[in-house]
């Protein structure tokens, strides 16, 4: 069951994985949906930001999730000559994820979230890879900037919260960051529907 859902997130079954359709609409309803109520409950979206990076229960959810998924990959990934050495990382993962949630409480939500960006960026490359049409490069575009965000993230946690600073500053900024997100989510549905 695990096995099968690995070669569908990362394309390694005979039959394909994800397709490009699936996550075009997905992250399209997700991105207009996320940024819309953004847009129309400001006040609450922006104390939720504020509060986020030092929160350490959404830290905890977002590790967890973040420790099962990097399991997941441990497991069935493809390691070449590093094989043997499956089993001492499948060891040390756990110990790792206790001991973050013990001594890295400080903005773990923000870190944790960092590596989610990390983690889902992978499936969502790999539907988008080789595909013929070329505005699926509004896919990897996204995907790119979820990495870049996701390694300032977990290596420098307090970007976000000067980010969130930053763009919640004025109503002009908010607005802009909040209808650009829709305005792009719209674009990927429409081509999603359309073209891919």
């Amino acid at each position: 069951m695990f096995q099968d859902l690995y070669d569908y997130l990362y394309h390694q079954a005979d039959q394909g994985g994800i397709p490009l359709k699936g996550t075009g609409i997905v992250l399209g309803l997700l991105l207009v949906a996320s940024h819309l109520a953004a847009f129309l409950h400001t006040d609450a979206t922006q104390g939720f930001l504020k509060k986020f990076p030092r929160n350490y229960a959404w830290g905890v959810a977002l590790l967890s999730i973040d420790f099962l998924w990097a399991m997941l990959i441990m497991s069935y990934m493809d390691m070449g000559e590093f094989f043997n050495l499956r089993s001492k990382f499948m060891f040390l993962m756990p110990v790792a994820f206790v001991l973050v949630l013990i001594f890295v409480k400080e903005f773990l939500a923000v870190r944790a979230f960092g590596a989610l960006l990390l983690l889902v960026s992978g499936p969502v490359l790999t539907a988008a890879f080789l595909q013929p049409p070329a505005s699926r490069l509004l896919v990897p575009v996204l995907a790119y900037v979820w990495i870049i965000a996701g390694m300032f993230f977990v290596g420098m946690p307090f970007v976000m919260r000067d980010w969130v600073n930053w763009v919640t500053a004025t109503p002009a900024r908010w607005k802009a960051a909040t209808l650009g997100g829709v305005i792009y989510g719209a674009l990927m549905l429409a081509a999603a529907v359309t073209a891919w």
